[in-house]
């Protein structure tokens, strides 16, 4: 009878153990997928972005950004099945870009990590919550960010901003700093 319970409990140890390194591998799997995603959606979005500020100013590429970043959310929501948002500790958006509480957590994490160092670039998180993948990426401020989201903000923009963001707060960062992430969302 004893080496039945033992060969239970090593049979039992053995399975979780399994059970562990799948759970390891899918969501390295979702990880991968994620970023794929995000990298998606800044290739999509930054092209727009550039000509629209080359074309037509930096007045016009806030209409572009107003438009487009839901648009290509929305586009890559129906591709992917993942949920797909932007947010910020200083949302320009305040109807799509305020953090839930896990999203403000990770992001001050994002904030924390940078201030010892970390660049934005690579900074990325993921976990399993509530029966969910949830992965964030850490969205840096680039010289095409400053435009409009840096310290020193032409007249016309700030007119645009104001216009379709009457309550933003993205305004004040330098390059390479954190101006929000990428918020990804999958149920298991």
């Amino acid at each position: 009878m004893p080496k039945i319970k033992l060969f239970a409990a090593l049979s039992l140890l053995l399975l979780a153990y399994v059970q562990s390194v799948q759970a390891d591998n899918d969501n390295e799997q979702l990880k991968q997928e994620a970023i794929s995603i995000v990298k998606k959606f800044g290739g999509t979005l930054k092209p727009q972005l550039g000509k629209a500020l080359k074309t037509k100013g930096p007045a016009h590429a806030v209409k572009v950004c107003s438009v487009q970043a839901p648009e290509i959310a929305d586009q890559l929501r129906k591709e992917t099945g993942w949920d797909i948002k932007r947010v910020s500790l200083k949302a320009r958006n305040n109807s799509t870009a305020i953090p839930n509480d896990w999203e403000e957590k990770i992001l001050k994490q994002f904030d924390l990590r940078q201030s010892k160092g970390e660049s934005a670039e690579k900074m990325a998180y993921s976990e399993v919550v509530d029966g969910e993948f949830r992965f964030m990426k850490a969205q840096g401020t680039e010289a095409l960010c400053l435009t409009c989201h840096g310290e020193n903000i032409s007249p016309d923009i700030e007119a645009a901003l104001k216009e379709k963001y009457p309550h933003d707060k993205a305004l004040g960062y330098s390059a390479g700093q954190i101006r929000g992430a990428f918020s990804l969302a999958k149920k298991l």
